[in-house]
């Protein structure tokens, strides 16, 4: 797997205000969420998604483009006369400044807190943001592991799972191209998704396939990808030049 792999941007959905319904977050523009940190570039995925009061958000460009995108809460029956959900709630919104003051450790003791409360999907996301940017890609691969069982439909949420697969010390590719293909299909005009998604097939040599997707990043406004479609298109060439070569010489 090629250490250059770089996750243009990490979701991080950070929950901070209430929402009945997740909105939907449009990637290039100046998130409506927090933003979080881009890794590294080259064959660039990218980054994590925060939540907070607005809506959920993607990866992309190997640009330290950082986006933190903020989440909500999703909870259908919650009642705000429940003082343990307020102080849940609170816990969130506090975790939120924090992280925007750049707090990380205070924004993880906040949505711990919120998770000791009441662990629901929103603040087991958020707790896997803060510890993904403290390095701990274990706890945060268990927090959205949790997180999606409560709510496994959310984009967001795969997509930073697959990030921590990425940049985690013993990397899974596999397990990042699994999620990845989820986040997809779930969001399948993500153009920052269909983006990583690339990034990770290209890596693991998966040429054709990193080419289609590139390919849909960039008819969805990803005007970067023109470079990786490029490169890899010479990359496919290059490998059948090679294969008739070899071809030719066997016979």
């Amino acid at each position: 797997m090629s250490s250059t792999i770089a996750f243009c941007r990490n979701r991080v959905l950070v929950h901070a205000q209430r929402a009945r319904f997740p909105v939907p977050s449009p990637f290039a523009s100046p998130l409506k969420r927090l933003h979080s940190m881009r890794l590294a570039p080259a064959t660039t995925v990218s980054t994590l998604r925060v939540r907070s009061g607005r809506s959920a958000t993607s990866f992309l460009s190997s640009t330290p483009h950082s986006s933190k995108r903020l989440a909500t809460s999703t909870t259908p029956h919650s009642s705000a006369v429940d003082p343990a959900e307020t102080e849940a709630l609170l816990c969130l919104e506090k975790g939120t400044q924090k992280l925007e003051e750049g707090d990380v450790e205070g924004a993880k003791s906040y949505y711990k807190r919120s998770v000791d409360i009441k662990r629901d999907a929103g603040s087991l996301f958020n707790l896997g943001v803060t510890h993904y940017h403290l390095k701990e890609f274990d706890d945060a691969i268990n927090a959205w592991k949790e997180s999606i069982a409560l709510q496994p439909s959310s984009p967001d949420a795969h997509t930073n799972l697959a990030s921590a697969y990425i940049i985690s010390p013993v990397s899974r590719p596999d397990l990042a191209l699994h999620h990845l293909r989820i986040a997809s299909s779930l969001a399948p005009e993500d153009p920052e998704i269909a983006f990583n998604l690339a990034a990770v097939l290209e890596a693991c040599g998966r040429l054709e396939e990193a080419l289609t997707q590139y390919k849909r990043s960039n008819e969805y406004g990803v005007e970067r990808a023109q470079v990786h479609i490029r490169n890899v298109s010479a990359k496919i060439l290059g490998q059948k030049m090679k294969d008739a070569a070899h071809e030719t010489d066997t016979r």
